[in-house]
This record gives C-alpha cells, sequence and structure tokens, in this order.
C-alpha cells in the first residue's frame, strides 16, 4: 500500500479520483485488464481514500490495516479453502456473498463508507452472481462494490452491465522499459524479458525476479526435443507436473505454439490451424490442472499431441 503506484495505475487512480470528486463514480465497479497489472493495487489504495473520507491522515491511518486486510470497513471476498481444507476452492460461492450481504448491511465502524473488493470476480459461480445482483441493484450510501478481473467476459452481462468499468491496458514499450530500470533491472535484461512477456511490464517484473525466463527457454528445449522426436513427451509430462509450477509452464508452451504460428505467417494454414488448436488446448489444460485430474496425465495427453503433431507434420513434408 506505501509504495509507489505504476504509471499505468496512477493514470487509472486519477481517472477513478477525479470522478469521485466530480460525483460520477457509481458504487459498483469492475476493474478489468490482464492479470499482473496492479489491479489490486488500485482498488485497495481507492479504498483508502474512500475510507477516510477524504482525510489525508485517516487515510495515512487506514493504509496499514487495509494492507494487513484487518480493517473493519473493508471486506474482501475471494478463494477460500474448501469445507475439508485440503485445497482451495476454484470459485467463489454463494455463501460468500450472502455474508458479505450481510457485512454491508450493519453500520461502518470506521467512518460512513464500506468497501467490497471481490478478487478474482471471474470465479464468481452462477449462484454467487445470482446472489450479487441483489447488491448490486440496491446499493445502500455509503456502499461501494468493487470487481477486479483479469477475464471480466465470464462474468454475465446482468453484472457488467451493472458495473463503471476501469480498464487496465499494457503500457507502452518505453514507458514499460523506464519502469523495469527502476526496479533495479538491467537494460538489455529488461528488453529481452518484456519482449518474451509480450509488453507486458508485471510479467516481466516477475520473471526477471525469479527464473522466469530461464523457466520459458527450459519448455521451449523440451517441445522443440519432443517434436524432433530427442525426447520422450511421457517423461517430459513427470518433470513438467513434478512441482507447482506446472501451469507456469503450460502458460509458457502455450506462448511457443503461439510463437511457432507467428513465424509461419500464411505460408502453411493447416499447420497454423493445428499450433492455434494446441495453444487453445495447453490454456484449457491449465484450467484443468485447478481441477482434482492428475496433472501429469493432462500434461501428458498435450505433449503426446505435440509429439503427434510434428510427426504428421514432417510426414507432410516428406510425401511432397
Amino acid at each position: 500500500m506505501s509504495a509507489a503506484l505504476a504509471p499505468w495505475q496512477q493514470r487509472i487512480h486519477d481517472q477513478a479520483m477525479a470522478s469521485l470528486a466530480a460525483g460520477r463514480l457509481g458504487h459498483a465497479l469492475l476493474l478489468c485488464g490482464p492479470a499482473g497489472l496492479g489491479k489490486r493495487a488500485v482498488a485497495e489504495r481507492l479504498a483508502a481514500f474512500v475510507l477516510s473520507g477524504g482525510d489525508p491522515a485517516a487515510e495515512a491511518r487506514n493504509r496499514p490495516l487495509i494492507a494487513a486486510g484487518t480493517h473493519p470497513d473493508l471486506h474482501l471476498v475471494g478463494l477460500i479453502p474448501n469445507r475439508e481444507g485440503t485445497r482451495m476452492r476454484t470459485e467463489i460461492v454463494i455463501e460468500q456473498i450472502r455474508e458479505l450481504g450481510q457485512q454491508l448491511a450493519l453500520t461502518s465502524q470506521y467512518g460512513s463508507a464500506q468497501v467490497a473488493i471481490i478478487d478474482p470476480a471471474d470465479a464468481l459461480n452462477t449462484a454467487a452472481c445470482n446472489a450479487l445482483l441483489k447488491t448490486l441493484e440496491e446499493p445502500a450510501p455509503g456502499r461501494y462494490l468493487w470487481l477486479v478481473s483479469s477475464r471480466p467476459g465470464r462474468l454475465p452481462a446482468t453484472i457488467r452491465s451493472r458495473c463503471q468499468r476501469l480498464e487496465f491496458r499494457l503500457p507502452p514499450r518505453e514507458e514499460s522499459l523506464a519502469w523495469l530500470a527502476c526496479r533495479g533491472h538491467a537494460a538489455a535484461e529488461a528488453a529481452e524479458a518484456l519482449d518474451a512477456a509480450r509488453g507486458h511490464p508485471g510479467l516481466a517484473d516477475e520473471w526477471l525476479r525469479g527464473d522466469g525466463l530461464g523457466l520459458r527457454r527450459e519448455v521451449g528445449a523440451d517441445l522443440d526435443a519432443i517434436a524432433s522426436g530427442r525426447a520422450d513427451p511421457l517423461e517430459a509430462a513427470v518433470r513438467w507436473a513434478g512441482d507447482e509450477r506446472a501451469a507456469e509452464r503450460l502458460a509458457h508452451a502455450a506462448e511457443h505454439a503461439r510463437d511457432r504460428a507467428a513465424a509461419l505467417g500464411l505460408t502453411d494454414p493447416d499447420r497454423l490451424h493445428k499450433l492455434a488448436s494446441w495453444f487453445d488446448d495447453a490454456n484449457r489444460a491449465r484450467e484443468l490442472l485447478r481441477s482434482t485430474v492428475r496433472a501429469d496425465l493432462v500434461v501428458a495427453d498435450l505433449l503426446l499431441a505435440w509429439r503427434d503433431g510434428a510427426r504428421a507434420q514432417a510426414g507432410k513434408g516428406e510425401n511432397r
């Protein structure tokens, strides 16, 4: 909360503050855009202002409470453990929204406002969405409901239409590079990471602070080796699913397929179509990893399809 906002975050924040000052900020907001651009950070910064009633001293006092998630007038709704406590749920359920409604009906403890942040809002299941509609349709004075989503299209139109939209977009390249430099990254490495992340500064920063680029290169090498017959897809699947980074590997794999498709251009429509299909399959596999399906089986099916596609393409070339 105390860290300065990135330039693209500051623009959205200032836009919302201007609407608030002009009395044009609705009680329901949908903060949407690519994951990792800091939507939640902006929501919390706005909450600090709203919950302080515009008093800078009160805002300064509120920020640590908001950062810790302990402010009594800020209600955070997200994914929680299942009833057995064995894993995180993949959906936000109706009980959570009903509890939120009860909280918002109470008197504010620190002022006249309450703020609820639902993140990720696209995880709301159908029953939870239906329960949320009542709160959206019957707003109480001083109650703000903010939805954070990287996939707003998954929300019902009935919810999206009742929210004022604050859309986050990838910033200009030079702005991203300047921000990465301020984060302490060398220019050459920052440029490589930003290109690999397709212009996403948050993702580039995450990779540079960890080993994301190294993992990306490893995934590409594995796919090339599988395609050429130098590696066993089943062995690779066991490795890919053997730790907590299987979803990250699949994201890199999907991007590898996209890069291959881009390199082909329109020279081979059949191969282009198959790469596009495999890209979709890789992203669906990431979703499956959130279920109880065995990760190694999901990844194995995907990598076998990659090998078979490469073999079919090689056979096509030989028959020409």
